[in-house]
């Protein structure tokens, strides 16, 4: 529980600075005529503590390595911290906090990093900063064993706390729970979490859907757990020193992750609206901000008004920032010093600068051996390992189906939960998200946001639907975050349509920024990797089969695998190089539309086969090089996926046919799934022959396709 908080001083400048803050609040939402207010007005001395007596940061550097990070989970309550970045010195003005929720403002409605300066993460759907802080204690974790391990606790430049503020909407969404059950397990005693307990949400009392123990939760989880209760004595009174104690007493407890819940009232003190679910989530009204810089002692008549005095007092954080800065530059310089080895791995990991010929570690695969491209993934990280000690992660739960797993790569894992089949340690490399896909999806960003190392995370493509809004995220925030998606359709046989994708390929693709990757064989998935490794701007889902698939052999008339980097190549093109019928196919389907292309060669139809394994990257190439691969004049044109074809409709234009599934598919072994839904190498004939016809092509017979 909290410790003893005698000696803390509350000054009368600290007391006017929170309401400054409660007041700036109130005008910028007024300014914007929408927003958040409420808890920004309520958590104003929390956030203002913190930022100014416990968080190590430096304004002058927002992105100083040995910072503490800061993410605000209920991201709704953007002005909690733009307030504070702005108080402290950070490059955000008063201007700025004018101008939030407007058309290229550095005040977004919700926080977005990249856009603003002191911004860790990017948060507004709510329980995702739980998760992003999550994953940023494990990536501190990670990198200090890389770096610096032997160095006793809080002496090394990589030792430093997360802290994270969340709201009763982020308790309650299921992320949480997935999130904080794995930080307890995981014994994240680098990570600390405000639970601001304000009994209010949108439909006004939270006790209308909120009923649990929240605290309870958290002690079941492992947590270090706090209680502050600013309404404990009848009345509400803000002690600071309490939440001070618990703050300090929370950074102390390393050997476990802390929670702290602190007992606020919502708009804290709007006469009128205080404790309502009305200042939750819109403006006070002029009358209500009147009255309430009224009770704050404030003018009534002032809009965005900050005293000098209280600005320069709240500046002063810069000197401590700076000095804490420079006493971490002489430790950091130290280790330098020390391990000239590892700092140059530092070095380079932090840049997310890939060693010099790391390439050269990637298998090649013989052809004539059949393998599946989720096996051809494994013995690519396996590869890859010894090289990349940067790269990272596993599987929620699905490790063997995922083969995820860096074969003789310890376990990232309290000593005292590892286990025969998977031994490991604190600072080891392979990651156990148990079943949480959701989480594992967040988790992975906060790992990406923290610093250079890249995470990946891998389960079944269909559970993909379960992680989406933290891989949209990881899109919008361009991580370079890489998702293992295993069983990538009907292929993956007798679990049925419960598991097996459908519409996943292109609702994924339908996500800006994301590379969908569903590489044809073995060689093409190594290829894949080695792409996605090469990208520091964006994430990547490989979409990999369960089946076994045949590795081609790649001689002159099946070109290099190398081609998949560019998203779409020509991979057997038509005898004399001018086809009359275009197959573009992806993953397991490309075998079906090389065979394909042997019959209608065979009866004297030129046909290209084109492997597409991302259409991303396909549409970052030159037009000149789409057209050389998909020449404009050539509009037979067939797509083969085992999904619905929907984006395929783009490509294969008004003459052209989808060979796809357009319904859930069935419990049944692979080859008969293929069969009976038409997804075949005569299938893929029949509809180059209707499109030849449509196409008007010369001498094209007649043809037909069949339904599925």
């Amino acid at each position: 529980m909290s410790g003893d908080n005698s000696t803390f001083e509350w000054s009368e400048l600290d007391r006017r600075a929170v309401d400054v803050i409660r007041a700036l609040a109130m005008d910028a939402v007024e300014e914007a005529g929408s927003g958040h207010p409420g808890t920004a007005m309520s958590l104003a001395p929390a956030a203002y503590l913190l930022f100014q007596r416990f968080l190590r940061h430096d304004p002058t550097d927002p992105n100083w390595p040995g910072r503490d990070r800061f993410v605000l989970s209920c991201g709704h309550s953007s002005l909690t911290l733009y307030i504070q970045l702005y108080l402290s010195g950070y490059p955000l003005t008063l201007d700025d906090l004018k101008s939030l929720r407007k058309w290229n403002s550095l005040t977004p409605g919700h926080p977005e990093h990249g856009h603003t300066a002191g911004v860790e993460t990017t948060t507004g759907p709510l329980g995702q900063g739980i998760a992003n802080a999550v994953g940023m204690a494990m990536a501190a974790r990670r990198e200090r064993g890389l770096f610096d391990p032997d160095a006793p606790q809080g002496e090394s430049p990589f030792d430093h706390t997360i802290w994270a503020f969340a709201s009763d909407g982020d308790i309650e969404e299921g992320i949480s729970h997935e999130a904080s059950a794995l930080a307890g397990h995981q014994r994240l005693g680098n990570l600390v979490l405000l639970y601001d307990d304000n009994h209010i949400s949108i439909e006004d009392d939270t006790a209308i859907a909120l009923s649990e123990d929240v605290r309870a939760r958290y002690e079941a989880y492992g947590w270090d757990v706090h209680h502050v209760d600013w309404t404990e004595n009848g009345d509400y009174e803000e002690n600071a020193g309490k939440l001070a104690a618990a703050f300090a007493a929370a950074k102390a407890e390393t050997s476990r992750p802390s929670f702290i819940a602190l007992r606020t009232i919502i708009g804290w003190p709007a006469p009128n609206k205080k404790n309502t679910g009305k200042i939750h989530g819109s403006a006070l009204g002029a009358d209500e901000v009147a009255a309430t810089k009224q009770i704050l002692g404030l003018d009534p008549g002032e809009s965005f008004h900050v005293p000098a005095d209280v600005l320069a007092h709240a500046r002063e954080v810069c000197d401590r920032g700076r000095a804490l800065h420079g006493e971490w530059n002489a430790a950091f310089a130290s280790w330098r010093a020390a391990d000239a080895g590892r700092a140059a791995e530092y070095d380079r990991i932090s840049r997310r600068v890939l060693p010099p010929g790391w390439e050269a570690k990637l298998p090649e695969f013989p052809a004539g051996k059949d393998l599946a491209t989720r096996a051809a993934s494994g013995e690519v990280l396996t590869a890859l390992a010894p090289v990349l000690p940067e790269l990272w992660g596993g599987s929620a739960d699905l490790a063997e189906s995922n083969n995820t797993t860096m074969k003789g790569e310890p376990s990232f894992v309290p000593e005292e939960f590892q286990t025969k089949e998977f031994p490991g340690s604190r600072y080891g490399r392979t990651l156990h998200f148990g079943v949480r896909e959701h989480a594992m999806g967040a988790i992975c960003n906060g790992i990406a946001l923290h610093g250079g190392t890249r995470p990946y995370g891998g389960t079944f493509l269909i559970f993909s639907d379960y992680m989406r809004p933290a891989v949209r995220l990881a899109a919008l925030m361009k991580l370079p975050v890489t998702y293992v998606w295993t069983h990538d359709s009907i292929g993956l046989g007798e679990d049925g349509p419960t598991h097996q994708p459908v519409e996943h390929l292109w609702a994924l693709r339908a996500i800006p920024g994301l590379d969908v990757v569903r590489p044809a064989d073995a060689n093409e998935t190594a290829v894949a990797w080695r792409t996605v490794l090469e990208h520091t701007d964006r994430p990547a889902g490989l979409a990999l089969t369960r089946q076994k698939l045949p590795t081609l052999e790649r001689n002159g008339e099946i070109a290099s695998a190398d081609g998949a980097a560019r998203g779409g190549y020509v991979l057997a093109d038509a005898a004399g190089g001018r086809p009359e019928v275009i197959l573009i196919a992806t993953g397991s389907e490309v075998a079906l539309a090389l065979e394909a292309r042997e019959t209608l060669q065979r009866e004297g139809t030129p046909t290209r086969v084109v492997s597409m394994p991302c259409v991303e990257w396909f549409e970052e190439q030159t037009d000149a090089y789409k057209q050389e691969v998909l020449p404009p004049g050539v509009r037979a044109r067939v797509s083969v996926e085992a999904g619905v074809a929907l984006g395929w409709r783009g490509y294969v234009g008004d003459a052209g046919e989808s060979v796809s599934l357009e319904h859930f598919g069935a419990s049944a072994d692979y080859k008969t799934l293929f069969l009976q839904f038409g997804i075949t190498a005569e299938r893929v004939v029949a509809a180059a022959r209707a499109s030849l016809i449509r196409a008007g092509s010369p001498g094209a017979g007649r043809g037909s396709t069949t339904g599925n």
